[in-house]
């Protein structure tokens, strides 16, 4: 929804937007200042985005690439 917001704010503005979709206008300011601030994000969201790119990593190494039997 963020997305969308930031595509038609200049138009509509962002209050009248989030008075239409169920957002709240504080909730898409906050999204905001944590895509140029990550370190405002919950250290919960910043842990699980350090485990997810372990995760991954483990994940490639232990699969064994697919091969054709023929």
């Amino acid at each position: 929804m963020v997305r969308f917001i930031d595509a038609h704010r200049e138009v509509y503005g962002v209050e009248p937007i989030c008075a239409v979709l169920p957002i709240a206008p504080s909730v898409y300011y906050e999204q905001r200042a944590r895509q140029r601030d990550p370190g405002r994000c919950p250290r919960r969201v910043r842990r699980d985005e350090v485990l997810s790119a372990h995760i991954r990593r483990v994940w490639r190494n232990a699969m064994p690439p697919c091969r054709s039997t023929s």
